[in-house]
Protein backbone atom coordinates (compact mmCIF):
# COMPACT_ATOMS: atom_id res chain seq x y z
CA UNK A 1 0.00 0.00 0.00
CA UNK A 2 1.17 3.37 -0.75
CA UNK A 3 2.61 5.53 2.24
CA UNK A 4 2.72 9.34 2.44
CA UNK A 5 6.24 9.50 1.17
CA UNK A 6 5.52 6.80 -1.95
CA UNK A 7 2.22 9.21 -2.72
CA UNK A 8 4.81 12.44 -2.93
CA UNK A 9 7.53 10.80 -4.56
CA UNK A 10 4.83 9.76 -7.24
CA UNK A 11 3.57 13.52 -7.66
CA UNK A 12 7.30 14.65 -7.64
CA UNK A 13 7.60 12.63 -10.69
CA UNK A 14 4.19 13.77 -12.33
CA UNK A 15 5.56 17.60 -11.50
CA UNK A 16 9.05 16.96 -13.16
CA UNK A 17 7.15 15.59 -16.18
CA UNK A 18 4.85 18.33 -16.32
CA UNK A 19 7.84 20.82 -16.02
CA UNK A 20 9.74 18.61 -19.14
CA UNK A 21 6.45 19.01 -20.99
CA UNK A 22 6.29 22.67 -20.51
CA UNK A 23 9.73 23.61 -21.39
CA UNK A 24 9.80 21.84 -24.75
CA UNK A 25 6.52 23.47 -25.71
CA UNK A 26 8.20 26.85 -24.81
CA UNK A 27 11.37 25.84 -26.67
CA UNK A 28 9.40 24.93 -29.90
CA UNK A 29 7.23 28.26 -29.52
CA UNK A 30 8.91 29.67 -32.85
CA UNK A 31 8.92 26.25 -34.73
CA UNK A 32 6.32 26.25 -38.00
CA UNK A 33 3.90 23.45 -37.40
CA UNK A 34 4.89 21.73 -33.95
CA UNK A 35 2.24 21.11 -31.91
CA UNK A 36 2.79 21.60 -28.27
CA UNK A 37 1.86 18.81 -25.61
CA UNK A 38 -0.89 18.81 -22.66
CA UNK A 39 -0.19 16.40 -19.75
CA UNK A 40 -2.49 15.16 -17.35
CA UNK A 41 -2.51 12.91 -14.06
CA UNK A 42 -4.07 9.33 -14.55
CA UNK A 43 -4.61 7.56 -11.18
CA UNK A 44 -3.83 4.09 -11.11
CA UNK A 45 -5.23 1.25 -8.26
CA UNK A 46 -2.90 1.80 -5.76
CA UNK A 47 -3.35 5.45 -5.66
CA UNK A 48 -0.46 6.60 -7.48
CA UNK A 49 -0.76 9.22 -9.84
CA UNK A 50 1.50 9.22 -13.22
CA UNK A 51 1.74 11.53 -15.93
CA UNK A 52 0.02 10.76 -19.39
CA UNK A 53 0.70 13.18 -22.67
CA UNK A 54 -1.77 14.04 -25.45
CA UNK A 55 -0.71 16.19 -28.50
CA UNK A 56 -2.58 19.15 -29.12
CA UNK A 57 -3.57 19.30 -32.66
CA UNK A 58 -5.59 22.48 -33.06
CA UNK A 59 -4.27 24.46 -35.84
CA UNK A 60 -1.71 27.26 -35.90
CA UNK A 61 -1.67 30.91 -37.18
CA UNK A 62 -1.58 30.57 -40.92
CA UNK A 63 1.78 33.04 -41.79
CA UNK A 64 2.32 34.10 -45.76
CA UNK A 65 6.11 33.56 -46.59
CA UNK A 66 5.62 34.34 -50.36
CA UNK A 67 8.19 30.97 -50.69
CA UNK A 68 6.38 29.11 -53.65
CA UNK A 69 7.60 25.83 -51.95
CA UNK A 70 6.12 26.35 -48.07
CA UNK A 71 2.63 25.17 -47.75
CA UNK A 72 0.15 25.68 -44.90
CA UNK A 73 -2.69 22.91 -44.57
CA UNK A 74 -6.18 23.22 -43.60
CA UNK A 75 -8.00 20.70 -41.03
CA UNK A 76 -6.47 17.73 -39.42
CA UNK A 77 -4.47 16.49 -42.41
CA UNK A 78 -0.67 16.21 -41.91
CA UNK A 79 2.53 15.79 -44.63
CA UNK A 80 3.91 12.56 -44.78
CA UNK A 81 7.91 12.80 -44.57
CA UNK A 82 10.30 9.69 -45.29
CA UNK A 83 13.13 9.87 -42.17
CA UNK A 84 15.51 7.24 -41.07
CA UNK A 85 13.46 5.65 -38.29
CA UNK A 86 10.26 5.46 -40.73
CA UNK A 87 7.10 7.30 -42.25
CA UNK A 88 6.01 10.25 -40.01
CA UNK A 89 3.68 13.14 -39.96
CA UNK A 90 4.34 16.92 -40.02
CA UNK A 91 2.84 19.95 -40.09
CA UNK A 92 5.68 21.99 -40.79
CA UNK A 93 5.41 23.34 -44.22
CA UNK A 94 8.73 25.08 -44.49
CA UNK A 95 9.94 22.94 -47.48
CA UNK A 96 13.12 23.40 -50.15
CA UNK A 97 14.83 21.16 -52.39
CA UNK A 98 17.92 18.98 -51.46
CA UNK A 99 20.61 18.85 -54.22
CA UNK A 100 19.10 16.38 -55.82
CA UNK A 101 16.15 18.83 -56.41
CA UNK A 102 13.98 16.47 -53.94
CA UNK A 103 11.12 18.25 -51.95
CA UNK A 104 12.54 18.35 -48.44
CA UNK A 105 11.30 19.43 -45.01
CA UNK A 106 13.14 21.67 -42.78
CA UNK A 107 15.08 18.78 -41.77
CA UNK A 108 15.89 17.55 -44.88
CA UNK A 109 13.87 14.86 -44.67
CA UNK A 110 11.67 14.16 -48.57
CA UNK A 111 8.17 14.92 -48.11
CA UNK A 112 6.19 12.33 -49.98
CA UNK A 113 3.91 12.46 -52.63
CA UNK A 114 1.45 10.09 -54.27
CA UNK A 115 4.35 8.29 -56.39
CA UNK A 116 6.94 8.52 -53.85
CA UNK A 117 9.73 11.49 -52.75
CA UNK A 118 8.70 14.62 -55.14
CA UNK A 119 11.71 15.67 -57.63
CA UNK A 120 10.99 19.11 -58.74
CA UNK A 121 12.44 19.75 -62.33
CA UNK A 122 13.52 23.49 -62.92
CA UNK A 123 10.66 25.85 -63.83
CA UNK A 124 7.98 28.21 -62.29
CA UNK A 125 6.28 26.01 -59.37
CA UNK A 126 2.50 26.04 -58.04
CA UNK A 127 0.90 23.85 -55.29
CA UNK A 128 -2.81 23.95 -55.77
CA UNK A 129 -6.09 23.65 -52.96
CA UNK A 130 -5.52 19.63 -52.99
CA UNK A 131 -1.44 19.44 -53.09
CA UNK A 132 -1.29 18.86 -57.15
CA UNK A 133 2.60 20.01 -57.08
CA UNK A 134 3.32 21.70 -60.89
CA UNK A 135 6.12 22.96 -62.46
CA UNK A 136 5.36 25.35 -66.03
CA UNK A 137 1.68 24.55 -65.61
CA UNK A 138 2.90 20.26 -65.76
CA UNK A 139 1.33 18.08 -62.56
CA UNK A 140 4.29 16.08 -61.43
CA UNK A 141 2.61 14.42 -58.00
CA UNK A 142 0.63 15.43 -55.17
CA UNK A 143 1.61 15.38 -51.58
CA UNK A 144 0.44 12.59 -49.68
CA UNK A 145 -2.10 13.68 -47.25
CA UNK A 146 -3.38 11.66 -44.35
CA UNK A 147 -5.02 11.81 -40.72
CA UNK A 148 -4.13 10.36 -37.83
CA UNK A 149 -7.63 7.92 -36.52
CA UNK A 150 -7.10 9.58 -32.71
CA UNK A 151 -5.11 12.54 -33.25
CA UNK A 152 -4.70 13.44 -29.79
CA UNK A 153 -2.41 10.45 -29.29
CA UNK A 154 -0.04 10.76 -31.88
CA UNK A 155 3.65 10.82 -30.43
CA UNK A 156 6.11 13.14 -30.59
CA UNK A 157 9.43 12.43 -32.46
CA UNK A 158 11.36 15.50 -32.24
CA UNK A 159 10.39 19.28 -33.73
CA UNK A 160 7.55 18.88 -36.29
CA UNK A 161 7.30 14.98 -36.59
CA UNK A 162 4.59 12.99 -35.35
CA UNK A 163 4.63 9.08 -35.24
CA UNK A 164 1.35 8.19 -36.98
CA UNK A 165 -0.88 5.35 -35.38
CA UNK A 166 -2.55 2.48 -36.91
CA UNK A 167 -5.42 4.22 -38.38
CA UNK A 168 -4.10 6.48 -40.11
CA UNK A 169 -5.98 6.98 -43.41
CA UNK A 170 -5.57 9.22 -46.32
CA UNK A 171 -7.33 12.83 -46.34
CA UNK A 172 -10.54 12.56 -49.24
CA UNK A 173 -10.33 14.47 -52.16
CA UNK A 174 -13.15 16.57 -51.21
CA UNK A 175 -11.43 17.48 -47.67
CA UNK A 176 -8.05 18.57 -48.90
CA UNK A 177 -6.71 22.44 -48.54
CA UNK A 178 -3.23 23.47 -49.14
CA UNK A 179 -2.50 27.19 -49.74
CA UNK A 180 0.83 27.60 -50.88
CA UNK A 181 3.42 30.44 -50.03
CA UNK A 182 2.06 30.32 -46.06
CA UNK A 183 3.39 28.06 -42.77
CA UNK A 184 1.47 27.19 -40.18
CA UNK A 185 2.94 28.26 -37.21
CA UNK A 186 3.22 26.67 -33.47
CA UNK A 187 0.11 26.38 -31.82
CA UNK A 188 1.99 27.09 -28.34
CA UNK A 189 0.41 29.85 -26.39
CA UNK A 190 3.32 31.08 -24.63
CA UNK A 191 1.51 33.01 -21.98
CA UNK A 192 0.08 30.24 -20.66
CA UNK A 193 2.81 27.69 -20.89
CA UNK A 194 4.87 30.66 -18.54
CA UNK A 195 2.08 30.50 -16.12
CA UNK A 196 1.78 26.78 -16.37
CA UNK A 197 5.23 26.28 -15.60
CA UNK A 198 5.54 28.93 -12.75
CA UNK A 199 2.63 26.73 -11.25
CA UNK A 200 4.53 23.56 -11.72
CA UNK A 201 7.69 24.82 -9.94
CA UNK A 202 5.48 25.77 -6.88
CA UNK A 203 3.39 22.99 -6.58
CA UNK A 204 7.16 21.29 -7.08
CA UNK A 205 8.38 22.85 -3.96
CA UNK A 206 5.64 22.28 -2.15
CA UNK A 207 5.41 18.58 -2.51
CA UNK A 208 9.26 18.83 -1.45
CA UNK A 209 8.27 20.40 1.94
CA UNK A 210 5.95 17.91 2.32
CA UNK A 211 8.14 15.40 2.31
CA UNK A 212 10.94 17.14 4.37
CA UNK A 213 7.91 17.31 6.85
CA UNK A 214 7.39 13.53 6.86
CA UNK A 215 10.97 12.74 7.07
CA UNK A 216 11.44 14.71 9.81
CA UNK A 217 8.68 13.94 11.69
CA UNK A 218 9.90 9.66 10.79
CA UNK A 219 13.59 11.15 12.60
CA UNK A 220 11.55 11.97 15.50
CA UNK A 221 10.19 8.97 15.79
CA UNK A 222 12.99 6.47 15.28
CA UNK A 223 15.21 8.77 17.35
CA UNK A 224 12.88 10.12 20.47
CA UNK A 225 10.19 7.82 21.00
CA UNK A 226 11.90 5.05 21.39
CA UNK A 227 14.34 6.64 24.27
CA UNK A 228 13.50 5.16 27.65
CA UNK A 229 11.51 7.66 29.96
Amino acid sequence: MPNGLSSAASALRYWERRQEIASNNLANASTDGFKAERVFGKMFGDALTVAQTATDTRAGSFRQTGNPLDVAIKGDAFLVVDTPNGERFSRGGSLALDPARRLVDGSGHPVLGEQGPIVVPDGTVTIDGTGTVRVNGAAIDRLRLERAGAPATLAHEGGTLLVPDGARARVPDAERSVTQGFVEESNVNTVSSMVDMIAVQRAYASVQKAISTMDAVRGTAANELGKPV
